[in-house]
């Protein structure tokens, strides 16, 4: 059986993987094993990071609501649980959004959910 060398194989794959890691800090860019290790770690965190943010823009949302419900005399839970009675199907994001571009059509709206 012939022999292989295999230099270029493995060379193409650590160059590949030293790209990836280009902005990283100290011999997290320059050693392969090294590079390997942030990358990998890199891709978890992204992961998670992309999870997360569907939390954080909710959190966001249920806060700009609060906000803008209490100077109209409303709490948060007291509104969104007026507006399920009420029937309005409107999801967070669009709520906030209107709290923060159109004050009158969310005043409107509170008003459906204190009747």
């Amino acid at each position: 059986m012939p022999r292989v060398k295999r230099g270029v194989v493995s060379h193409r794959r650590h160059k590949k993987i030293l790209k990836q890691t280009k902005g990283q800090t100290l011999s997290r860019h320059t050693l392969f094993r090294r590079a390997n290790e942030a990358l990998l770690h890199s891709k978890y965190y992204a992961t998670v990071g992309r999870k997360k943010r569907k939390g954080d823009f909710r959190r966001l949302w249920i806060a700009r609501i609060n906000a803008a419900a209490r100077p109209l005399g409303m709490t948060y839970s007291k509104l969104m649980a007026g507006l399920k009675r009420a029937g309005v199907e409107m999801d967070r994001k669009v709520l906030a959004d209107l709290a923060v571009r159109d004050e009158q059509a969310f005043a409107q709206l509170v008003e459906m959910a204190k009747a």
